[in-house]
């Protein structure tokens, strides 16, 4: 019988394309250049961006809703630290199933584990490849074992410890 996952995953992945290439046309050097300002700064005033584009605070306010309405602002707000939380350790975890067609009830399952902050669906060699955070590699175990690796359809998983985190940043915005 045939697997239809890595078709299915080509054409979620044309979809989306063709949504962003529609975006990205209604997104203009006025929109970049607040999105490159807001990005390093989510907390600033918009009477400062204004006064940094040139435009009134009106039509920041405008530009930002309408930019959060069409799906390119996503969110915003405080990024805590895990290790000040006690989770001092940061793992991936590549999971494979036994049929692409199994991931959205996985993706319900693995919802319930809290440690689980990213999922994202796949190429390659894993049809899922999570992000999560434990307070040891104790509780790291109990996870995999207890948890992800009883979650139905799932085959195996190979674990990934990072031991430093070198970059994070957003995405470049290209001003043309």
């Amino acid at each position: 019988m045939r697997d239809y996952s890595k078709h299915s995953r080509i054409f979620a992945y044309r979809m989306i394309n063709n949504k962003n290439i529609s975006i990205m046309e209604k997104i203009d050097k006025l929109d970049k250049q607040i999105l490159e300002i807001i990005s390093q700064n989510a907390r600033i005033p918009f009477k400062d961006v204004a006064a940094e584009c040139g435009v009134s605070r009106a039509a920041i306010h405008q530009r930002v809703q309408r930019l959060i309405d069409m799906g390119v602002i996503v969110g915003s707000g405080y990024n805590v630290n895990p290790k000040s939380l006690g989770y001092s350790t940061c793992t991936y975890v590549g999971i494979k199933l036994e049929k692409g067609s199994m991931y959205k009830e996985a993706v319900k399952e693995l919802k319930k584990i809290p440690e689980i902050v990213e999922c994202h669906f796949t190429t390659g060699n894993y049809t899922m490849l999570t992000k999560l955070y434990c307070r040891d590699n104790e509780h790291l175990m109990n996870l995999l074992n207890a948890k992800i690796q009883e979650i139905p359809g799932v085959t195996a998983t190979e674990t990934l410890i990072s031991l430093e985190q070198s970059i994070k940043k957003e995405i470049p915005i290209c001003k043309d």
